[in-house]
């Protein structure tokens, strides 16, 4: 196809003409933040339910209540506009309290992953200056964060028990199990601590009055983005909020049965994936949630088995699990009605199964933390056309285009090979105090992502590959460089580098080539103990191998690519 013919088409957005029918290519975004999207829910449905944990139920009455009281307690604690306040909570209902109250309080939610290491929270409370971080018991986080409270600008922590959330007699013996399990309960006493449910049970709801502007930071995500180092990802109340409508209008035929959907909270909420499609999606729809905090295939299958969910987003490795567990057919899945799957490719063969299962559809999507996350998705409906294999349709208000991958200024004709980037009301305000790093990933409002894909003729994107080094294990953005990092600083490690591998769970597993210094030996675990210290848990090498030397340039740069490529023709010969 000629050039001009393929601007044409980018221009003309041939894609629209693949929408499921229904489904508008332009809408006029409601200019209500996603707070004001739950307050329209709790004023529809106040007695419905909005969370479900462990059979415990929360309304959406009382979900309101809880956010305006904890909302109040941050204020009354010296939270002013603006003001970032963190957390660090898997998927248990403190955390979606906690997520909307930050933002009831005018201030700026920091989005922290629970499994993180000490170094990687530390480093992220100080880049976002969080005033105040709210955490658990469990993981014995909440001692952990004490014991490094001097070495970052936190003023306060806020304390969260689970069993303040579980229904009777759980929450009686939820720490007797919890203890078997080795957890500790032992909190420190320091006079900056705050307990969650004392907060919320001592405090009236007085909150300050709604000061949101549009354009404002709602949250910040971390993200190593496109360029491998840890960074702030600045999403207004306008990205949020345009990105819930846009995929509220993808899955428009869920909105007249809404409050009667049930949807499945496992992704993690403080991943942009989560908190948009499993998160401000549902409760601005005035579903209920199932939350899930450990996303395993017998707590997948038992949330939705027992509680009759109609709507799953997930990632693959969660598809994967649920396929290949033993005794799968012990579970009912056939209250599904609609599957979104993000964050990596999922095989067909699993795609397959699971649509046998359920008779649900899995609506393949594409998105980025710098973009809310959501950019693409496969067309939802029984006419509608999926493609195994396709990130799909670029969604209402999305403008997209392919452009060469050196200088990313002429674009690509159809059917050929370039870098990705995006144009769209859900693209992030920028990096948090990094205007270089911002300018250089967007420039004249389109967002460069840094994936190599191409667009077929009927407007359908496939990624291809990746411009950077980034792995996808489990759904996890992981960057090698940062692993390697870690272990150059190893005293015996002379060289060392990270690559992510094929694993037919994950997707992709870390495998580290390391090269001892003269004289010195190690065994692998060794230096597995070691990664255990310094990494999350995600994060870690799944196998060590340790060689003479590393293949490099002339200039010295190790052949990451070239190691990926040897083992994918190791694992094609078992």
């Amino acid at each position: 196809m000629a050039e001009n013919e393929s601007k044409t088409a980018y221009a003309n957005k041939i894609w629209i003409n693949s929408y499921a029918a229904g489904v508008k290519s332009k809408l006029g975004i409601e200019e209500k933040c996603i707070l004001e999207k739950l307050y329209e829910s709790v004023n529809k449905y106040p007695d419905n339910t909005a969370l479900i944990f462990e059979g415990y139920k929360i309304s959406y009455t009382k979900l309101i209540d809880r956010v305006e009281r904890l909302a109040t307690a941050l204020v009354n604690m010296g939270v002013k506009k603006g003001d970032r306040v963190a957390t660090v909570l898997p998927n248990i209902p403190h955390m979606v309290v906690s997520y909307y109250a930050i933002q009831r309080a005018n201030a700026i939610a920091v989005l922290n992953n629970p499994l993180y290491s000490d170094d990687e929270l530390q480093y992220q409370l100080n880049d976002s200056s969080a005033k105040i971080v709210i955490t658990a018991e469990l993981l014995n986080l909440t001692n952990r964060l004490i014991d490094m409270k001097n070495k970052t600008k936190v003023e306060k922590i806020i304390t969260c028990n689970i069993g303040d959330y579980l229904p009777f007699p759980k929450n009686l013996l939820f720490p007797l199990v919890a203890r078997k399990q080795g957890y500790k309960f032992d909190l420190k006493q320091v006079e900056y601590l705050y307990h969650f449910k004392n907060l919320i049970n001592q405090t009236s709801r007085k909150p300050p009055t709604l000061d949101i502007k549009w354009e404002e930071t709602a949250c910040l995500l971390y993200t190593g983005g496109t360029t491998g180092i840890s960074k702030g990802v600045m999403l207004t109340h306008k990205n949020l909020s345009a990105n819930v409508q846009q995929i509220a209008e993808w899955f428009k035929e869920f909105e007249p049965t809404a409050p009667e959907e049930i949807h499945v909270g496992a992704l993690p909420y403080f991943h942009s994936f989560g908190m948009t499609c499993a998160l401000n999606l549902p409760l601005a729809w005035g579903s209920t949630v199932v939350l899930v905090p450990k996303p395993y295939p017998l707590q997948l299958l038992e949330a939705i088995s027992k509680y009759k969910a109609t709507f799953f987003a997930a990632v693959p490795a969660m598809y994967v699990g649920i396929v290949n567990y033993p005794k799968l057919k012990n579970y009912n899945l056939s209250s599904i009605k609609g599957c979104f799957s993000g964050a990596a490719p999922i095989p067909v063969e699993i795609i397959n199964k699971f649509e046998e299962l359920t008779g649900a559809a899995i609506c393949e999507g594409f998105g980025l933390t710098e973009a809310s996350p959501v950019t693409h998705i496969n067309p939802f409906g029984a006419k509608a056309k999926r493609i195994p294999g396709s990130i799909g349709l670029p969604i209402s208000n999305t403008e997209c285009k392919l452009v060469d991958i050196v200088k990313g200024d002429v674009e690509v004709p159809m059917g050929e090979e370039g870098e990705l980037i995006i144009k769209g009301p859900q693209v992030m305000k920028g990096y948090y105090m990094r205007k270089d790093e911002t300018e250089n990933v967007i420039r004249d409002g389109w967002l460069y992502t840094g994936d190599i894909a191409k667009m077929d003729k009927n407007g359908y994107f496939y990624i291809v590959d990746r411009k950077k080094d980034m792995v996808i294990s489990g759904g996890y953005n992981i960057y090698p460089r940062e692993i390697d990092e870690v272990l150059y600083k190893h005293p015996k490690i002379q060289a060392a580098v990270s690559v992510g591998i094929p694993d037919e769970l994950k997707g992709e597993v870390i495998k580290a080539y390391i090269q001892l210094k003269e004289g010195e030996r190690a065994t692998e675990e060794e230096i597995k103990e070691y990664c255990d210290k310094h990494l999350a848990k995600y994060k870690r090498p799944k196998y060590i191998e340790f060689r003479e030397k590393l293949p490099i340039t002339i200039v010295g740069k190790v052949l990451r690519r070239e190691l990926r490529e040897e083992e994918i023709k190791k694992q094609a010969k078992r």
